[in-house]
């Protein structure tokens, strides 16, 4: 399961399915957004911030891809004058991918720091709702925030997501054992 879906989220922004050539750019990306990212992100060894760390994690998620369980998504900002390598400025994934009566997945996303307040995530999870439907035939999505993470929670309410529980202890986030709040989508109707 690969998809095309690609969507323009600002003037300047793009969302497209991530390539391996975009590891230089999350690298950057990460390591200037290191302490925005922190407390919503697990402890990482520093190595993921690196080149070869991001090619790795990239290298792991398109084998996930092809094997139809994950499907990323880069945002880029392209530069002013049309020249130079395009800005990694976020990303979105639909993960945990389950087809048969279940046809759902997981969503998760991350805005760069300097990029914040623009509208780019509520913008990537209109468009990925509308590619797990429309070309990935998905009946449902969800996503977890933390409690605390009132940000997150209004995108994806403002997304038509509903909330639907807590998770005690549901994940290890920035070094503790943390709650999350559920939310879901509903995409369709369709029969499977």
């Amino acid at each position: 399961m690969i998809t095309t879906a690609s969507a323009r989220l600002a003037a300047d922004v793009l969302m497209r399915p991530a390539e391996l050539a975009d590891a230089a750019g999350f690298a950057r990306a990460y390591q200037r957004s290191l302490d925005h990212l922190r407390p919503t992100e697990p402890v990482r060894a520093q190595g993921y911030y690196t080149l070869a760390g991001q090619t790795e994690r990239l290298r792991a998620q398109l084998a996930e891809r092809d094997a139809g369980r994950l499907m990323p998504w880069v945002l880029v900002r392209e530069p002013d004058d049309g020249r130079g390598e395009p800005d990694v400025v976020g990303a979105i994934t639909l993960s945990q991918i389950t087809y048969g009566p279940l046809r759902s997945a997981s969503v998760g996303y991350w805005i760069d720091a300097g990029h914040l307040r623009r509208g780019l995530a509520s913008a990537a999870v209109r468009a990925v709702c509308a590619a797990a439907d429309g070309e990935l035939g998905l009946h449902r999505l969800e996503a977890g925030t933390l409690v605390e993470n009132t940000v997150s929670q209004r995108v994806l309410t403002g997304c038509g997501f509903t909330l639907y529980g807590t998770a005690e202890k549901y994940l290890h986030i920035n070094g503790a054992w943390r709650d999350h709040r559920l939310f879901q989508k509903i995409l369709n109707d369709r029969r499977p």
